[in-house]
């Protein structure tokens, strides 16, 4: 059974070159043709919404990384939302909507093996962000390695990111005191008035180590880091006693070869008994239906907000990752194709 469009094309937005640093829109090119037919046990998806995450730096770089490269000449790997409109799985029926591994491309013929939750449509583009990649690494992230107690102090980096937005407002759920650190007046002010944090740093125009001091006499209990860089070394000084890092993201290097070097923070963890962890959510995906579960509660009843950056059709996709790393979005960042 199949509900596509009469003379449908498929466009692609594959991988032409491997980048140095952050890709630019000349690492990409859009190709056309046929829509591909679903083979036994498979299902095509009509993708609807792309997502663009920081992420996708490592996805495509040609070091080592959590998961293989994209190759040369492949698809741009991508969670994506979308309709099933042609079915050869008998659990998967035309109509549903599904989140999954479909990449940027308007058609994805797919095994089950790569979806990776069942939606509707009012969630699909939801599914990309809050529901979805975003708010499930912010929620695992922050209660299985930060373990946030009330009362303790949660500084977040990249605090008005898809990501960091959702952690500073969990952690305030949580009952702790939330401190963000983040780029520019706007955001900033995001983070105070529309993700209600306790404070904010403005890195470009502060003093990163001192406002912390100021804002945190006791020292932060959780930080919650998506960037590394300067703005962890100058984190790093002022952890509590028994803290926790959560290393979720280093959004703050745009190459790892030659390797960065700077401050040593062994003796901090050292002396204040302190814990250093990296997160992947990928280690946790049998927790991904609990997690939505609890995000969408708390959207529900009005205590998690979220913001969305859409831009519109394949062809943004190029460009999409090289102005995310140029802090243009405010939100999660996602590409709608229909």
């Amino acid at each position: 059974m199949s509900s596509m469009e009469p003379d449908a094309i498929n466009r692609r937005v594959v991988l032409v070159n491997r980048p140095q640093g952050v890709a630019q829109a000349s690492d990409f090119a859009v190709r056309s043709g046929a829509v591909p037919e679903p083979g036994d046990g498979e299902i095509l998806v009509r993708n609807h919404y792309l997502s663009v995450d920081p992420a996708m730096r490592g996805w495509i770089a040609d070091t080592g990384n959590y998961s293989a490269a994209v190759a040369i000449g492949e698809v741009m790997r991508s969670l994506c939302s979308g309709e099933i409109v042609a079915s050869r799985n008998a659990d998967y029926a035309v109509g549903e909507f599904v989140t999954g591994w479909f990449g940027w491309q308007d058609y994805a013929a797919v095994g089950a093996d790569r979806i990776v939750q069942r939606t509707s449509a009012a969630e699909a583009r939801m599914a990309l962000g809050i529901l979805g990649l975003n708010g499930t690494t912010a929620l695992l992230a922050l209660t299985l390695i930060g373990a946030p107690q009330a009362g303790q102090t949660v500084v977040v980096s990249t605090a008005a990111g898809a990501v960091g937005s959702a952690v500073g407002q969990i952690a305030r759920i949580l009952g702790c005191r939330t401190i963000g650190i983040a780029g520019g007046p706007d955001k900033v002010r995001d983070c105070v008035e529309l993700f209600g944090y306790d404070a904010a740093i403005d890195y470009r125009s502060e003093d990163i180590g001192a406002r912390v001091a100021a804002l945190c006499p006791d020292g932060v209990d959780v930080y919650f880091d998506n960037t590394s860089g300067a703005i962890s070394d100058a984190v790093m000084p002022h952890l509590a006693q028994k803290a926790r890092v959560v290393v979720c993201g280093t959004a703050s290097y745009d190459r790892w070869e030659p390797w960065p070097e700077g401050p040593r923070v062994e003796r901090h963890l050292l002396v204040k008994r302190a814990r250093m962890e990296g997160f992947v959510l990928f280690d946790h995906m049998h927790r991904l239906d609990e997690a939505v579960g609890t995000l969408r509660g708390w959207i529900a009843d009005g205590r998690l907000v979220f913001q969305e950056d859409v831009l519109d059709g394949i062809e943004a996709c190029p460009d999409a990752l090289a102005g995310l790393y140029r802090g243009e979005n405010r939100g999660k960042r996602i590409v709608r194709l229909v």
